[in-house]
């Protein structure tokens, strides 16, 4: 095949994107998980590096590696029940092991330990539930003699990119359509031309022609990936990927995680900014080292679960970016066409809920959840929504519908010229 230039391939990327990424734009929200032989250290996928363990002992964790069958479904049953879309499974962490039948590493999980493909059985239970299938694949490599020597030897370097291409040819031919191929830690490499990422993205993509691929291969690609913050990207399409507690991607001990653990209204906060931002949430899970979905995630997900079955045209579909954040200091705010999706964290004791700054006619307003009607008054540019009883939600949390004329126009902080370029506010006048 033709390998195009760098230019040549972004303005191909370019054309075809929208096309491709439509359905991920849509979902909002998908599962990570992190397993592999980290797991039965139970004290961060990172240990082979942080605790200096040397390749040949820490290759005998391969046979302690245990993922009982069913573990796969169990996942993809629970990212189902939570709302989640889409999953991303860690098929070779940073230490080298591979979750599949792989003829190129042959340090994996089919000559050791379960003596099973897991992947397969993953996408299985993806297919089984519904749900977009991602591959996580670790451009760093720990275990494989050329993982660092590549950075300065010419030949290791070659190896090295013809390995990777390997193993990543093999996940995207074996198991049927692959929707995301989502890299992660591209060092030693400083550049693309490193990892030789411009060729073999291209050949992959021949592979897989409505694949969408992450930046970390030191190729824009098709959308970002900031971790452990939720930061939106301006310009482009954006994934924020969290842990479920803040230290560690793979599992730790679930009862002494639980008070660094998201509850539910966390994670349905987290889904209100992306929501606003135009991004999504790859929320992770590090399975127990046979395989169990971790005790503490197991109930704020499914509670997340049940409210969006009731609550999800506030997250899901094509939603616009939103301007209109500082219109309520206890809500925040979500968009699709004339309807402002008003999500309250703190309900008002005296049952008003004012909106400033919109100088759009309102049509109505409503609960999302079951449709009830608000009765509401517009003044000035000031929206009071009246007669509010803390709402008997799930998670406490209930999302108001405010549907507006027209395409929604809003000024922030109106009355207060220092704030709004140095203008007076002039009455609205709606229409």
């Amino acid at each position: 095949m033709k390998i195009l230039s760098k230019p040549e391939y972004l303005e191909q990327l370019d054309s075809t994107r929208d096309q491709r990424i439509a359905w991920w734009r849509e979902a909002r929200f998908g599962m990570f998980v992190h397993i592999g032989l980290y797991s039965s250290l139970g004290r961060n996928e990172w240990a082979m590096a942080f605790e200096n363990w040397p390749i040949e002992e820490y290759e005998k964790l391969a046979d302690r590696f245990t993922v009982k069958e069913g573990s796969a479904n169990a996942w993809a049953a629970l990212a189902k029940e939570s709302g989640m879309k889409y999953m991303v499974l860690t098929t070779r962490h940073h230490d080298g092991f591979s979750l599949w039948d792989s003829k190129a590493n042959l340090y994996n999980s089919v000559n050791y330990g379960p003596k099973r493909d897991i992947v397969k059985e993953y996408v299985d239970a993806c297919r089984t539930h519904g749900l977009g299938i991602g591959f996580y694949s670790s451009l760093m490599d720990w275990h494989h003699p050329d993982g660092g020597r590549a950075a300065y030897d010419s030949a290791a370097r070659k190896r090295f990119q013809d390995y990777l291409y390997a193993i990543n040819e093999e996940l995207l031919t074996n198991y049927g359509k692959i929707d995301i191929l989502w890299y992660d830690v591209p060092c030693p490499m400083e550049h693309h031309e490193g990892w030789n990422s411009l060729e073999m993205n291209q050949r992959l993509r021949a592979i897989q022609p409505h694949i969408i691929i992450n930046d970390r291969c030191h190729l824009p690609e098709d959308f970002g990936t900031p971790e452990g913050h939720l930061t939106a990207e301006a310009k482009r399409d954006w994934e924020a990927c969290m842990t479920f507690n803040g230290i560690s991607w793979g599992y730790v001990d679930s009862a002494k995680a639980i008070p660094y653990s998201y509850n539910a209204q966390r994670i349905i906060k987290m889904l209100s900014t992306v929501s606003a931002d135009g991004g999504n949430l790859l929320l992770n899970i590090g399975p127990a080292p046979d395989g169990s979905v971790p005790e503490e995630a197991i109930e704020p997900l499914k509670t997340v679960g049940q409210w969006l079955a009731k609550n999800g045209d506030a997250t899901y579909g094509k939603l616009e970016r939103v301007k209109y954040r500082f219109c309520n200091g206890v809500c925040s705010t979500s968009k699709k066409g004339h309807n402002l999706y008003v999500w309250n964290w703190i309900w008002p004791n005296d049952g008003e809920i004012i909106l400033g700054g919109f100088t759009s006619r309102v049509k109505s307003v409503h609960y999302l959840d079951g449709g009830k009607p608000i009765a509401f008054e517009q003044r000035d540019w000031r929206i009071f929504l009246k007669n509010l009883a803390t709402p008997d939600s799930i998670a406490g949390v209930a999302v108001i519908v405010v549907e507006f004329e027209k395409e929604i126009e809003h000024t922030p902080f109106p009355i207060t010229p220092s704030l709004n370029n140095g203008q007076e506010f002039k009455e609205p006048t709606y229409g």
